[in-house]
């Protein structure tokens, strides 16, 4: 693990361990990566997805699912589009059947090119709603075809979680993409 300080609103310093909980690097192609039995025993959870998908176009769209969740996601997203203009929009919940984090290249897209994202989940053994962020990049190595995203998601439950899966959810995983989740307590 490692150490990470940050200052708060008030300009007080305050330490965040990230610790490794589990990791998956794909060896072979698979429709999506699970994170089961994970501890309440952190305050915050960082997943960090570097992907490629193999569907028969130049990308596809990243998603996760809490506790196997397929209802009461929610996003609101700005970005740049693949022209560099920028966007925004919102989407209502009951619109998805998992939370949107970000696009990744798929099977058109340069070969062996891999977008990422960073999903932050905090207080996610609490007992209220679940906010979170996420910021993430697809890149097609190409003056005209790239895009960034940062997103406000909310899953509105208010059962802790106990597992996450992500998902591409236009195809598979290749082989390569890889997937990290870390805990992370305030200290």
């Amino acid at each position: 693990h490692y150490s990470h300080t940050l200052r708060n609103t008030k300009g007080v310093t305050m330490a965040n361990t990230y610790t490794l909980i589990s990791s998956n690097v794909l060896s072979s192609s698979a429709a999506s990566v699970t994170f089961s039995a994970i501890p309440a025993t952190y305050t915050d959870l960082v997943v960090r997805i570097t992907g490629r998908c193999d569907r028969g176009a130049t990308r596809s769209n990243l998603g996760i699912k809490l506790n196997s969740a397929t209802t009461n996601y929610s996003d609101t997203y700005v970005g740049t589009n693949t022209s560099g203009a920028a966007f925004s929009g919102r989407v209502a919940i009951g619109a998805l059947t998992y939370q949107f984090i970000g696009i990744i290249p798929a099977a058109n897209a340069t070969a062996n090119t891999f977008g990422s994202a960073e999903y932050y989940l905090p207080n996610y053994a609490g007992s209220a709603n679940k906010p979170a962020s996420t910021f993430g990049v697809y890149e097609n190595n190409s003056t005209t075809d790239a895009q960034i995203l940062a997103m406000a998601d909310l899953y509105s439950s208010t059962t802790a979680i106990t597992s996450l899966e992500v998902v591409d959810t236009q195809g598979n995983f290749v082989s390569g993409s890889s997937f990290y989740l870390y805990g992370i307590k305030n200290s």
